[in-house]
């Protein structure tokens, strides 16, 4: 972490997630890599669904959030700028004209401008606004399949867009949070948007790919080729209906589903060979329950092949399946569940490899940076600086703190808020737990072994992230 940087060029993004919420400020370096300078996460309650359901707790985690992170850049943070996701989010296509009177003149800029802000004047459904306008192809008079028109002659100019809206009471609430917690909002992106920008090379953006960001409470769709965002969408359910269906299928709490899910869970029954067994302490007084991992596994595959499905039904509906050269990219939390890649591949057809938002960071950036839980938020703060350019006014001169904190230890203070590895779960207590499994599976047997780790695990272990 670096408290000694310039923070005139620093832009600073907020991630409003279902699980989670989190503040990140950042600026690009001499090599124009990301650089990050301060970061706060905090566990989100008041959003359900990408959608925000709780006013005051989410304003409550938003302040919390942005504190951590102000004390760890040493400034005061003043606009952010937002992601957007939820299951309201749709997405058309339109096409537009624009007729050119001087046919002598070049096309500039300012024709393209045009041709986008005439897309904003769409008659939509009662409650939806423009979110974003992607311009997809041009035709100039009658040359077709066009990137980029600029410099050309012609009198008629045409382009397809891909519109994508939102309903402006989501967005009115988000910004309405953010101002109660003290900040302007500078502009509101789509999550799936962002999430492409910390994960996707430039050269998958080419030759085809999905990026499938499985978050807490939505599924966001982003589909690329040639460079160019061709379609988006959002499911309305991620990994906390595998957490749900756990608690059914086990009848256990909350809590305890979402531990299976994280320390013992696989996406694929049949790559589960020891098939161990995992003992749930009850409630006082009452007996333990056993459940072996590969039943454990079976539930879980069910419902990422539901959500696959979905995936696959809206690839195929985009028109794009055949064309996706580099198959898909999964990424936010549901990605770290075990196997999960193999599963998609199976399930999908399409390879796939785990999103990681190190793809823009500059070098020696934190281990816990580079979990797909931060993609989102990475990628809302690359997306920040490229398409808006560091401008002066994101913070300002803020009083030194007392100590000065890293971000390393500044993450140790706030050990309940914050994920500790990839997964969510402490090192240390990982460790200790695979110790424990080593020694006793020698000395005491696997019964005995799994009563301890387990015992010790549902006591120990803090709560997910994803």
């Amino acid at each position: 972490m670096n408290n000694h940087f310039n923070i005139k060029n620093t832009a600073v993004a907020l991630d409003i997630g279902t699980t989670k919420v989190c503040a990140i400020a950042g600026q690009l370096n001499e090599y124009g890599k990301l650089e990050i300078v301060g970061m706060g996460v905090v566990r989100s309650e008041g959003v359900s669904r990408g959608v925000v359901s709780n006013i005051d707790k989410t304003v409550k985690a938003i302040r919390e959030a942005v504190d951590i992170a102000e004390k760890n850049a040493h400034c005061k943070f003043r606009i952010v700028h937002v992601g957007i996701a939820g299951q309201h989010i749709k997405s058309l296509h339109h096409h537009g004209l624009l007729v050119r009177h001087d046919s002598n003149t070049e096309i500039n800029q300012g024709d393209i401008d045009k041709l986008i802000k005439d897309m904003y004047k769409l008659v939509l459904p009662p409650g939806d606004k423009i979110l974003h306008v992607v311009p997809q192809e041009y035709t100039v008079d009658d040359e077709q399949d066009i990137f980029d028109p600029i410099g050309m002659s012609g009198v008629r100019l045409e382009a397809n867009f891909h519109i994508i809206t939102g309903q402006i009471s989501a967005s009115r609430n988000i910004l309405r949070c953010v101002e109660k917690a003290g900040l302007e909002v500078a502009d509101v992106t789509l999550e799936p948007i962002a999430s492409a920008a910390s994960v996707l090379s430039d050269e998958e953006k080419e030759a085809g790919i999905a990026l499938v960001d499985i978050g807490g409470g939505t599924t966001d769709i982003t589909i690329f080729k040639d460079g160019i965002i061709r379609h988006t969408c959002v499911i309305p359910f991620g990994g906390n209906v595998i957490t749900k269906d756990i608690r059914e299928g086990c009848t256990v709490m909350n809590e305890q589903a979402e531990k299976l899910k994280v320390k013992f869970g696989s996406a694929m029954a049949d790559e589960i060979v020891d098939n161990r067994i995992i003992t749930i302490p009850g409630f006082k007084g009452r007996d333990h329950k056993e459940i072996s991992e590969k039943n454990l596994a079976r539930i879980i595959q069910a419902r990422v092949e539901e959500i696959f499905d979905y995936v696959l039904w809206e690839i195929r509906r985009s028109g794009y399946e055949s064309k996706l050269i580099a198959g898909m990219v999964l990424t936010g939390g549901g990605s770290l569940l075990r196997h999960i890649d193999l599963l998609s591949e199976y399930h999908t057809g399409l390879p796939t490899r785990i999103g990681q938002p190190i793809e823009h960071l500059a070098h020696g950036y934190s281990s816990q940076l580079a979990s797909p839980i931060f993609a989102t938020a990475v990628g809302l703060l690359k997306h920040t600086i490229d398409n808006f350019g560091d401008k002066v006014g994101y913070v300002e001169e803020f009083k030194k703190i007392t100590e000065e904190p890293t971000f390393r230890s500044q993450a140790d203070e706030s050990r309940v808020s914050q994920p500790k590895n990839d997964q969510g779960v402490d090192d240390s207590s990982e460790q200790d737990d695979d110790e424990t499994l080593t020694e006793n599976g020698k000395k005491n047997g696997l019964f005995n072994k799994l009563f301890s780790l387990t015992k010790d695990f549902f006591e120990t272990v803090p709560d997910s992230e994803f």
